[in-house]
């Protein structure tokens, strides 16, 4: 067990409350363990202890989201936050808005691939492909193929060759003499 002052405690595990509270995506532990060890908040084992403890007492929960596990605020947790937020220190709160606040920029102008297919009702699939850029769909289409083996081929060419093929679309579909076909 870590000796530090009730306070401290408190102010410990309100800090995490804000953490994932403040973050636009939910967090993995490693994520919140990454963050608060880069800031020096607190050590490793605390951070382990007072999520576990966090989770015992129902102020957020672990579970699964898409293929990873994450944390999410509960209600009791944000109820807490309401009425205990001005324990966490000023420069800190500032720090992690200031934070996350660069990470959603980074997020919105960077390119995003996306390459997915699901089964429609009558043994076929669709098939999506966007482009989004800087948090703007540069291009998405959507093909009917009748296979989950082609579906999956085109997500995985789309992903591995989408510069070339985004340009060459654009190059046909802005080339004057479309009679070469």
């Amino acid at each position: 067990m870590f000796f530090e002052n009730t306070e401290d405690l408190a102010q410990n595990k309100l800090l995490l409350l804000y953490i994932i509270d403040k973050s636009d995506n939910s967090l993995s532990n490693n994520e919140i363990t990454e963050l608060v060890l880069k800031h020096n908040y607190m050590n490793y084992f605390m951070v382990q202890q007072y999520l576990s403890e966090l989770v015992t007492s129902g102020f957020i929960e672990y579970k699964g989201h898409k293929d990873r596990k994450v944390y999410n605020l509960l209600e009791k947790g944000k109820t807490a936050l309401t009425y205990f937020e001005k324990r966490i220190p000023d420069d800190i709160r500032k720090q992690i808005l200031k934070l996350f606040s660069k990470d959603a920029e980074k997020k919105n102008k960077s390119t995003h691939i996306v390459g997915d297919y699901y089964k429609k009702s009558n043994n076929e699939y669709t098939v999506n492909l966007k482009l989004i850029e800087n948090a703007e769909t540069l291009l998405s289409l959507y093909l009917s193929v009748p296979s989950k083996k082609q579906a999956e081929k085109i997500c995985q060419v789309w992903k591995d060759k989408t510069e070339y093929i985004y340009k060459n679309l654009l190059n046909i579909l802005f080339d004057d003499d479309i009679t070469s076909f």
